[in-house]
């Protein structure tokens, strides 16, 4: 008997120390019996109503409870376990956890715990597993832009003055992505950046993300642009250095999906010497230094220069006052007239005009189109500009008809950009506008330079397909771009236009001539026609024409001209030589 009692003083004593709170409770919440634990814990809550119900005590916070109790049919088994139960309303903000278990017909046992320190605990892992993730891009595991920022405070925080040393910001943008990933599709995209990104880790020394000051930190900011950091570098020559083998590293081929792809990127870089500077300045600094390596042909680095700020703001400027001018018809199209050249020696002023877009800007007059045709491409404007152009010129091309009838032009070229090319469906609105002008599709002749034409077998779809309405295609500038004579009959175009910088040494240089003759003839074979661009001289013309070239254009028959200019002219010109 004695040791049935020690053991019951032992039980006892167990539940009176534990630090988990037990309450017995009948099945209508009554408190029969609870140790001190809970009294402490349930205290808070229990101001009011005291420690009698416990359904009483829990009703503010937990008023479920009852309901769950009540709801649980069986004799015995658990009615919750780990119920989270939040008292913001109380005095430290605590949090509980509650399991009750229902012991028969008659008892509830309810054990209460304390776990707002293991909340808390939770919350702040919550919190720094989040920050990471919102500094962390998602495709590449590599620092997003947040992270460059930060590095960039901690590098600029501990320079120390005189020091001699200095850190660069690389900006790097891939300068094909985008063809890339309209040919491959999105998952092949995400695969090539993720491909560029282990190639810019193995570059960088140690192959890390990220290590302290002193080091190197590579981030993938958007899309298809990443961002080096280097700290501790003596001169700005030693960033160049690593920004060359990152190109090197970059431009070597990939395996993509079963495709082998190419893809270069540009480099611009920012150098931070002892004057402070904002890091997002710094980025905007290495950013336009990107543009600039883009601008001079892609797959080489620049550093940053003010004057390049200056340029970047005044394209800024362009293009905000371009978004404008397609609102407000500040554009408008002009015409030059392409001649016929025949083989009597007679010219046949009515073969056709070229579409050219002219910007009259409210303040600037007259904008030249290669201040903003560069521009408009940068900023993805080129599209709507170029529906523009050709929207225009179809509505011109059936005015003239109906004015001039067999002296009108007989055909209306314009223009073809790669913005254009990659809308989907873009053939259906070249079908559209020529309905809704009334134009007949073997009128038209859209231009293409052949570096695009030539570019991949997407585009060259995209021709055929235009092909496929009974337009015809010109390939312009022939002679600057990546195509040969060789390779011409590769291309789906009907005309090929020799380059002016041909036809200006035409007169003196017996090189240039042969030139000339090999792409007449080449042209000829495969059934193509040929225009002679940028004649300006009688001289000129007398060599095209006698090299056999089928068409001329140029200032020596007309300068660029407004519509109705142009139909003075072809009155003037309309019995021909």
């Amino acid at each position: 008997m004695a040791v049935e009692d020690s053991a019951y003083e032992a039980l006892i004593q167990f539940l009176y120390r534990t630090p988990i709170g037990l309450v017995q409770t009948t099945l209508d919440g009554t408190i029969e019996m609870l140790n001190p634990m809970s009294s402490q814990l349930l205290m808070p809550l229990a101001r009011e109503t005291g420690l009698e119900n416990l359904f009483a005590v829990f009703d503010p916070v937990v008023p479920r409870l009852r309901v769950m109790v009540t709801a649980f049919a069986p004799a015995s088994g658990v009615v919750c376990e780990g119920l989270r139960v939040d008292l913001d309303g109380t005095d430290g903000a605590q949090v509980l956890s509650l399991s009750v278990l229902k012991l028969d017909d008659a008892r509830l046992m309810v054990a209460v715990t304390d776990i707002t320190l293991e909340t808390q605990r939770e919350q702040e892992r919550m919190a720094h597993r989040l920050s990471s993730e919102a500094r962390t891009d998602a495709l590449t595991r590599m620092p997003n832009r947040s992270a460059v920022l930060e590095q960039l405070r901690l590098i600029q925080g501990a320079q120390q003055p005189d020091d001699g040393s200095g850190f660069a910001v690389l900006f790097m943008n891939c300068d094909r992505f985008r063809q890339v990933n309209d040919a491959l599709g999105q998952s092949a995209g995400d695969q090539l950046l993720i491909m560029i990104a282990d190639r810019i880790r193995t570059v960088l020394r140690p192959p890390s993300d990220r290590i302290g000051l002193g080091g190197q930190l590579a981030a993938r900011v958007g899309g298809d642009e990443f961002i080096v950091v280097l700290d501790g570098l003596r001169r700005p020559e030693d960033a160049e250095s690593v920004a060359a083998r990152l190109i090197g590293a970059i431009g070597r081929g990939y395996t993509v999906q079963g495709h082998d792809v190419v893809c270069n990127v540009s480099v611009g870089i920012a150098w931070g010497g002892a004057a402070p500077q904002e890091p997002d300045e710094l980025l905007r600094d290495a950013s336009i230094a990107m543009v600039e390596a883009k601008r001079t042909g892609g797959g080489r680095h620049v550093r940053f220069a003010q004057a390049m700020r200056e340029r970047a703001a005044r394209r800024s400027d362009i293009e905000a006052d371009l978004r404008l001018a397609l609102q407000e018809n500040q554009l408008f199209v002009m015409y030059q007239p392409v001649v016929a050249l025949r083989a009597d020696g007679s010219t046949d002023y009515s073969a056709g005009v070229e579409a050219l877009v002219r910007w009259q800007h409210p303040v600037r007059g007259v904008v030249p189109p290669f201040e903003f045709i560069g521009i408009a491409e940068e900023c993805g404007l080129i599209g709507a500009l170029g529906d523009f152009v050709l929207e225009q010129a179809c509505q011109d091309f059936r005015g003239w008809q109906r004015t001039l009838g067999d002296a009108a032009p007989r055909l209306l070229a314009v223009n073809l950009s790669r913005a254009q090319l990659g809308q989907p469906g873009w053939s259906a609105t070249v079908a559209r506008i020529l309905t809704e002008a009334d134009v007949s599709p073997h009128h038209l002749q859209l231009e293409v330079t052949e570096s695009l034409a030539a570019q991949d077998a997407q585009i060259q779809q995209r021709l055929h397909e235009l092909k496929a309405l009974g337009l015809t295609l010109a390939l312009d500038d022939f002679g600057t771009g990546y195509s040969s004579l060789a390779s011409l009959h590769l291309l789906p175009v009907d005309t090929v236009k020799i380059d002016r910088s041909f036809v200006s040494q035409s007169e003196s240089s017996e090189h240039h001539r042969v030139l000339i003759e090999a792409t007449v003839k080449v042209a000829q074979s495969l059934g193509m026609s040929t225009v002679a661009e940028g004649i300006e001289t009688v001289a000129q013309a007398e060599v095209v024409r006698a090299l056999r070239c089928d068409k001329g254009q140029g200032y020596l028959y007309s300068k660029p001209l407004t519509s109705d200019a142009l139909v003075k002219w072809l009155d003037e010109h309309r019995t021909g030589d």
